[in-house]
């Protein structure tokens, strides 16, 4: 079983990272023909081209100039350890052992915009580059098609050599849309997670997002690599829900109190 999860836009190249233990992104020449077409852009355009601020517009033109194409410890880091934000609280990889990130290695990808796939330990100088991100390329109009069926190749080679090809798919719509199901040989499961407010089970952003990270640490540190083993996942107050769950979809839910305890 592998695991996708998305990235984040909020990175951490300050603190020092918990392992010497590195890999390289398999695909550091598409990852360079999209950075050739980001130096083309003033900080003004990188600004309107992804919607934020002159500040990070700034920030941004400047980690595009700054990118080498030759990678070390020095100008980068580790993908698991350098990602912050909701999914990465609740992974916090800062505190996994050096056992578990080299079990991570072999059942965790996380989807990229400008990397396309990434292995936990894959060292990755800082960007910000959203999958949903419209930029012109010469493969396309978006990155979408820039990426074409690349991600998906390179999973099902991942796939191809696991006893069980089953695919976790903890990644938001947006990066899982870089995947091509129809071409994946197999199995996709979604896990659903819901909190209860307002009378009813509903997927709340922020929780969701956190969730997406406990399961990964979950899946994790038990060693799951069998999707029924996800069944029992209780992090954060989370249970399963047959009943409401599909064969594609599985639903995880917590009530209010359990919520806010956790």
């Amino acid at each position: 079983m592998l695991t996708v999860i998305s990235p984040a836009k909020t990175l951490d190249y300050e603190t020092p990272s918990t392992t010497a233990d590195f890999t390289m992104p398999a695909y550091l020449e598409d990852s360079k023909a999209l950075i050739d077409e980001l130096q083309q852009l003033s900080p003004p355009q990188v600004s309107e081209l992804m919607g934020i601020s002159a500040k990070l517009g700034d920030l941004n033109f400047g980690r595009y100039l700054n990118w080498q194409p030759k990678f070390t410890t020095s100008n980068a880091k580790q993908a698991l350890l350098a990602f912050k934000g909701d999914v990465y609280t609740g992974l916090a990889a800062e505190s996994l052992s050096g056992d578990d990130l080299q079990w991570a290695q072999q059942h965790l990808r996380i989807l990229s915009g400008l990397y396309g796939l990434l292995r936990p330990l894959d060292l990755m100088q800082p960007y910000r580059l959203e999958m949903g991100t419209r930029l012109a390329n010469p493969r396309g109009a978006d990155l979408y098609q820039f990426w074409g069926r690349k991600i998906t190749d390179g999973l099902n080679a991942e796939l191809a050599a696991m006893s069980r090809p089953v695919l976790l798919n903890l990644a938001s719509n947006e990066y899982f849309k870089a995947v091509q199901p129809g071409l994946l040989n197999a199995d996709i499961v979604t896990p659903v997670f819901k909190d209860w407010k307002n009378g009813k089970y509903k997927i709340i952003s922020f929780y969701a997002k956190k969730a997406r990270g406990l399961m990964s640490r979950y899946l994790i540190q038990q060693r799951i690599d069998d999707p029924e083993g996800i069944k029992a996942f209780d992090f954060g107050g989370y249970g399963f829900q047959s009943a409401m769950s599909s064969a594609q979809e599985w639903v995880f839910t917590r009530d209010v109190a359990e919520q806010e305890e956790g």
